[in-house]
């Protein structure tokens, strides 16, 4: 499959126009219609998101309204149980906290769910997990392994797109030593981090606080809605214990020791992740239905 094999349709799905209004939302609106996307899934067209934020707690709204405000409408039906759960609402409370005293959490609260925005449920066929958002300024919006410019590339990504020249060997990594994944969200590859959200400076600070079961839940509706199959790319042991469980026979599980410096000259420069994925996804989808991993291409960030 060519490099620049373009994927159908995904990236119209996540463009944004802004709303006005005086509210976070100010940041966002809802993907334009595109005649080629998959359908909505069944729980997704019957959901009313209005009538079940009638039904909230005044408390309840009050910590939910990052998620009201900017989780894309396709997630919310699927995860709304999770956002009302004991465990979720004492993590909001401790965000809460941690952000009333003063301090800087990453990344900023408008991009925490900018990865459902940029990839709707019903486009995912590809999902990368990391572990915790980047923890310096400017660095983190919401994608795993994507970080913001002019900051560059960290060295996990760049060996990223070590594997991509393997893999095609006409590849070229992005100008300017850009990580910006945008495009590759919008072409249907799902970029999660298992915590969503880091306290500046110290890595891991928001483990264990209730973001895992949110991530963790993102992942099997992946699993259920996603019928047609999508390419998990598990790279490292953390993101391997996230594809326990899922089913082999409909979903593709790709395992490899993870980029890292630490760890990528163990066998990911040749594990292929990328030719394989493309491969099952063309099996899967068709002769289009493989991932672009070009980002030389319309990799501006977008307003999102």
């Amino acid at each position: 499959m060519s490099l620049k094999r373009k994927a159908a349709g995904a990236a119209a799905d996540a463009t944004k126009k802004p709303k006005v209004n005086g509210s976070i939302t100010a940041f966002f609106s809802a993907p334009k219609p595109n005649p080629n996307a998959p359908a909505k899934s069944a729980a997704a067209a019957k959901f009313d998101k209005d009538a079940w934020a009638a039904k909230l707690t005044d408390e309840q709204r009050d910590l939910l309204q990052l998620e009201l405000d900017t989780l894309h409408e396709s997630w919310l039906p699927h995860l709304k149980d999770v956002l009302v759960s004991p465990q979720f609402l004492d993590l909001k409370r401790f965000l809460k906290s941690e952000l009333k005293s003063g301090k800087t959490v990453y990344p900023p609260m408008q991009d925490v769910y900018s990865w459902s925005r940029h990839t709707p449920l019903n486009t995912v066929k590809v999902v990368i997990t990391g572990q915790d958002p980047y923890h310096g300024p400017n660095q983190a919006h919401g994608l795993c392994f994507s970080i913001r410019p002019p900051t560059p590339a960290p060295p996990s990504l760049q060996n990223i797109y070590k594997a991509l020249k393997k893999d095609y060997p006409d590849y070229q990594p992005p100008p300017n030593r850009s990580g910006l994944l945008t495009p590759w969200a919008e072409r249907g590859i799902l970029l999660l981090n298992t915590c969503l959200t880091v306290r500046r400076g110290e890595a891991n600070s928001h483990a264990g606080r209730g973001w895992e079961l949110l991530t963790q839940k993102v992942i099997d509706t992946v699993v259920k809605v996603r019928s047609n199959g999508v390419v998990f790319l598990a790279w490292g042991t953390p993101a391997q214990n996230k594809t326990k469980g899922i089913p082999a026979d409909k979903h593709l599980i790709l395992k490899s020791v993870h980029p890292s410096p630490l760890s990528a000259a163990r066998g990911f420069f040749d594990c292929h992740h990328f030719t394989k994925c493309n491969e099952w996804l063309v099996q899967r989808y068709g002769k289009d239905g493989g991932i672009d991993w070009n980002l030389n291409e319309d990799s501006e960030e977008k307003s999102v």
